[in-house]
């Protein structure tokens, strides 16, 4: 999934991801054919089949107005009345689009099925298959060969799954869903423009259920600004051609800033007396600082000493691993908004790269429904821990309001949604 600007929640709701990296259909082991979803808590979901049936009925005339759009744009007749004449809605892209799942994910649950051996050493064989290449775009781009891989592996499983919806149907229908209408527009737009541009059949252009093509799953708009046509064949093809692919990603990730010759973090250990007054994104140290409170790299030698601000990330509370998340950390969340993914990008290139698993592994936690959440959010503002109108979503005014609440219980303050915090407040789980 690919995404400029905004951050994420720490409990992301799987239905908001546009990419096959973040959708739970996405397979995360080494069988891509072997594709399943937790059929106990995903299923809760709700009944939006009338809000299916209005948009079916309105799609004719939407159609109407996207052929209009395309004249404005630029885009020849032919397309228009052979491709947009013949776009066909698709349900299954509304429904997943409006149906927000009842349970959040854990670090745990996310990072199992995306860190996993068979990627690390798959990631390990394609170093060595790629190396000239990958070796070229480190020099071109700065970006390491492990971390272009990485991407590559949490995508699409290194190329082997690219996602089999039709992108125009896909689009169109976003298109004419009066939710994001503007948005997916903007990306229906942007890809016939690839169409006419390189001549790429509908069978081509398969992907996510929301537009995200080829190896890397790219938008449209991104594929637009940063594909690269890196074999000279004449087309930047992201769908068929690993070249251009990889060069592509590492030209979009030189774009959003990542640093040369810096690591994206590290996974680290805190001192049993840490305070938790420097947590998340909003409260960076310099490594010296973090150094001097105690906090070293996860085998018990120093941080290093080199003058980097980071931020520390606690994705599973103070039972779980701890990481220390540098500039490229914050690179690698401009690509997919969410803190899980980053941490998963960042510990899967060092792996790939030879390094070690984490040396404290995630702890197995509860999955919170979203009524759980809201629970939780009302009685924070009831006792005077103001976190704003409850929405089942684990913000960050939740892990501020859950911080103080902590503190103000002399309990370990990081701010994650423990069973102990729900006890303290009077809530039953």
């Amino acid at each position: 999934m690919i995404k400029i600007k905004g951050l994420t929640y720490l409990f992301a709701s799987i239905a908001t991801c546009v990419s096959l990296s973040a959708c739970s259909s996405a397979p995360s082991a080494n069988n891509v054919t072997n594709v399943t979803t937790n059929t106990t808590e995903t299923n809760q979901l709700p009944d939006i089949s009338a809000s299916v049936q209005l948009n079916e009925e309105a799609f004719p005339m939407c159609l109407a107005r996207l052929q209009t759009r395309a004249r404005a744009e630029g885009l020849s007749e032919a397309t228009i009345n052979s491709t947009i004449a013949n776009l066909q809605f698709v349900p299954r892209v509304i429904e997943l689009d409006q149906q927000q799942p009842e349970f959040s994910q854990t670090f745990d649950n996310y990072f199992s099925k995306r860190a996993t051996e068979w990627r690390v050493n798959e990631g390990r064989r394609l170093l060595q298959k790629h190396r000239e290449l990958l070796d070229k775009l480190a020099q071109e781009y700065g970006v390491p060969p492990q971390y272009i891989l990485s991407f590559w592996g949490l995508e699409t499983n290194y190329g082997s799954y690219k996602g089999k919806m039709s992108v125009l149907n896909s689009l169109a229908t976003l298109a004419c869903e009066p939710r994001r209408s503007n948005y997916f527009t903007i990306e229906l737009m942007q890809a016939l423009k690839l169409k006419e541009k390189y001549q790429f059949d509908d069978d081509t252009m398969v992907g996510s259920w929301a537009g995200a093509m080829g190896h890397t799953q790219f938008m449209p708009s991104a594929y637009a600004k940063y594909a690269v046509d890196a074999d000279g064949d004449g087309k930047a093809d992201l769908w068929n051609s690993t070249t251009d692919a990889l060069t592509s990603a590492a030209n979009f990730l030189q774009h959003l800033g990542w640093q040369r010759n810096q690591r994206w973090g590290r996974e680290v250990l805190l001192p049993k007396d840490y305070n938790y007054n420097y947590l998340g994104a909003k409260q960076p140290l310099p490594l010296s600082q973090w150094a001097a409170l105690n906090v070293t790299q996860a085998n018990g030698q120093p941080l290093p000493m080199v003058d980097i601000q980071a931020a520390l990330y606690l994705p599973a509370g103070h039972t779980g691993p701890a990481f220390l998340g540098y500039e490229n950390f914050n690179v690698i969340m401009r690509w997919n908004r969410s803190e899980f993914y980053a941490i998963t990008v960042g510990h899967l290139a060092d792996r790939i790269n030879g390094g070690p698993a984490l040396t404290v592994n995630p702890p197995e936690q509860a999955r919170l429904s979203r009524e759980q959440v809201k629970l939780l959010q009302a009685k924070l503002n009831e006792v005077g821990f103001d976190v704003g109108k409850p929405d089942g979503v684990l913000g960050r005014n939740s892990t501020a309001g859950i911080q103080a609440f902590q503190r103000s219980k002399n309990m370990i303050a990081d701010g994650f949604p423990s069973p102990e915090v729900f006890t303290a407040l009077g809530i039953t789980l």
